[in-house]
């Protein structure tokens, strides 16, 4: 590659990846194959990938696929949120606990990293949100007060089917973060095109919602919600999910799963119960929702 091209490559707009999904969210066999198909959906629209992981106690924003093959290969990563990601830094830096030195980024996370770093589009999966029970317990992701400290506008499949769906649209509401349906006027709900919410406006096409989020994040300073559904033959039949749901969550209680650990617990029973159709909608609507983010970073236009 000559000089040129590798400048013109690193100055292309970026957009952020998490690694929870990769280490945490599909098999081991499985994380390296999807980091090189997600990485050449974004370059091929004329972007840059930008995977964020903590190595070495160290936040990285630009995870190589080395370093990630390294965290596959090693210890298992602990999975970080904003409250913890600087006692894994620490904990390592300290010496008291080396095998805490890695971490896999949630979505709060990676968008600490990325506004870091002056990364403006994120592409997730689903959103972390309001558990079920809030009413007796209290119980809600860290991802959904990071869009009220962090400008980056955050392209999602609403969020998580698992979680209170509507409480989790009203406390975004609340927090004053913009929810955006881009070809949708509903909030998504992860496998589901519908959550049985509205969307704060609908944008049709990427130029138009670029030129949105730049003004919307540059007046607030805070994050934005692009909403994308999971494509349509990809969906997961309510009815099937809803039975499939039941059955994991009445494991997850069994197994005495709590707070951070209900959410894999869970994901890991449906993919089990649904024979891998649950894991399949999620790499589906993850590879559209990359899709979308370069699209959007692009007509954003800056590195």
């Amino acid at each position: 590659m000559s000089q040129n091209t590798a400048t013109w490559a690193y100055n292309r707009p970026r957009v952020a990846l998490e690694t929870t999904l990769l280490l945490h969210g599909v098999p081991p066999e499985q994380a390296l194959p999807m980091y090189d198909d997600l990485a050449a959906i974004v370059t091929a629209a004329g972007a840059q990938p930008r995977a964020m992981a903590v190595l070495d106690g160290r936040p990285i924003s630009d995870l190589s696929r080395c370093q990630l093959q390294a965290m596959l290969a090693g210890p298992s990563a602990s999975k970080i949120n904003t409250s913890s990601m600087g006692v894994v830094a620490d904990a390592w830096w300290r010496g008291s606990s080396p095998s805490r030195g890695h971490g896999a980024t949630t979505v709060s996370t990676t968008m600490e990293m990325a506004a870091m770093a002056g990364i403006r589009v994120f592409a997730t999966g689903g959103l972390g949100g309001v558990h079920k029970g809030y009413g007796t317990h209290w119980d809600v992701s860290a991802d959904l007060y990071a869009f009220t400290r962090f400008p980056v506008a955050v392209v999602t499949s609403g969020c998580k089917s698992i979680l209170d769906v509507q409480a989790t649209r009203e406390m975004l509401e609340t927090l004053g973060v913009p929810v955006i349906g881009y070809r949708t006027d509903s909030f998504p709900a992860f496998y589901t095109r519908d959550g049985g919410c509205g969307v704060d406006a609908k944008f049709d096409d990427a130029a138009t919602l670029a030129t949105f989020v730049r003004h919307e994040m540059a007046r607030t300073c805070r994050g934005v919600v692009i909403a994308n559904p999971i494509p349509e033959a990809d969906e997961i039949d309510p009815v099937k999910f809803a039975g499939w749901l039941a059955q994991a969550e009445a494991e997850a209680a069994a197994k005495g799963a709590m707070g951070r650990a209900v959410t894999p617990a869970v994901l890991g029973a449906l993919h089990r119960l649904s024979g891998g159709a649950t894991l399949r909608a999620n790499i589906a609507l993850v590879r559209h929702n990359v899709a979308v983010a370069a699209e959007v970073a692009v007509a954003i236009g800056e590195p």
